[in-house]
């Protein structure tokens, strides 16, 4: 059997979902280059590059973005089993074809959305299992989920969790700190976007209490600013924009603490990845986080009682804590790793 994967994540920006099918690709393409699994051809329109995780890329077609995945893209396949790895699949290819949805975001936070995103992720994902496709997620919150938005029994949906210990792939860059004046335990750090359900707002009382103790809160992604603007120190929350991979790790190695207010996560990396790096980690319990970070987070409620800055409280002036929770956040960062996701990915689509 050979596997044609969707590529189109190479032409694209990175986020959660691009970092999923980089990494679970390359994973894949190493056990294949070992002779443990199938052949893997990569295809993708123009913009992408040459070659990636050692394989060459078969750059085709005239168009680009959805038009090319729903009208390039299936011919392009031709009789291969064709994996898409980013939420998106070709109606036109039916059956035959593999997508990993990893939430339902567009239909549980459609706030979140634009209109016209929402409807067409909203149609494709009700169409695709119908026209035969095999749904694939990265968790089990998101898996049941899907069951219960898209009307299909939950068992036939299958589970792929992601890793996370390619934030230690590059060596910390610690020039980071500077460029925002920013010092080594001096700073929580937050990483997030304006979505809604990233939830940032729910910071405003954490960053008034790091004012008040002459701390920080740095939040790394493209973050508006004005999030905190009722807080008691605008100064106190600093709006670092997109970082490296190597920066990243170095304010995740660095921070007092992640902190996590998401109200709705299909996987939560950021979490996971924290605690690859021995950092802290503070998180609202919703969405698949508690079935990522498991009893390594000090937890509170996305809207509750239980506050972000109450969290914050208890790893400032308990002694030891923040020490446990490096400790624990790293044993259970070491239980999700690409390589196991790749091999799981390829048991689901193998066939028997």
């Amino acid at each position: 059997m050979t596997i044609a994967i969707n590529a189109r994540f190479l032409t694209q920006n990175m986020s959660g979902v691009q970092r999923f099918a980089r990494e679970v690709t390359t994973a894949m393409a190493a056990l294949s280059e070992a002779g443990q699994a199938p052949r893997l051809r990569l295809l993708a329109p123009r913009g992408a590059p040459q070659t990636f995780a050692g394989l060459p890329v078969e750059i085709m077609g005239r168009l680009s973005g959805q038009a090319w995945e729903q009208l390039e893209l299936p011919r392009a396949a031709g009789r291969d089993l064709l994996l898409n790895l980013g939420n998106t699949a070709p109606l036109l290819r039916a059956s035959r074809q593999a997508v990993v949805i990893h939430d339902a975001g567009a239909f549980d936070t459609p706030d979140s959305y634009s209109l016209a995103f929402r409807s067409w992720y909203r149609a494709l994902h009700l169409a695709l299992p119908r026209l035969g496709a095999q749904l694939i997620t990265v968790s089990d919150f998101s898996r049941t989920r899907l069951s219960r938005r898209l009307g299909v029994d939950a068992a036939t949906i299958g589970v792929v969790a992601e890793g996370g210990e390619h934030a230690l792939r590059d060596p910390a860059d610690e020039t980071v700190l500077a460029k925002h004046g920013l010092a080594p335990r001096s700073y929580a750090l937050a990483v997030g976007t304006r979505a809604g359900h990233k939830n940032l707002g729910a910071l405003r009382d954490a960053v008034s209490l790091l004012a008040q103790r002459g701390l920080v809160l740095a939040v790394a992604g493209a973050a508006d600013a004005s999030v905190f603007r009722n807080a008691s120190d605008v100064d106190a929350a600093r709006a670092l924009g997109r970082v490296s991979d190597a920066e990243l790790r170095a304010l995740y190695e660095n921070a007092l603490c992640l902190i996590f207010p998401s109200r709705y996560e299909g996987f939560g990396l950021p979490p996971l990845e924290a605690m690859w790096c021995h950092c802290p980690v503070l998180a609202a319990s919703a969405g698949a986080v508690p079935e990522v970070c498991g009893d390594a987070a000090l937890w509170f409620d996305a809207e509750g009682p239980r506050t972000p800055a109450a969290a914050l409280a208890r790893l400032l002036d308990e002694p030891g804590l923040a020490d446990h929770l490096r400790a624990t956040g790293r044993a259970r960062a070491e239980t999700f790793s690409w390589p196991a996701a790749a091999r799981r990915l390829l048991d689901l689509v193998e066939p028997r």
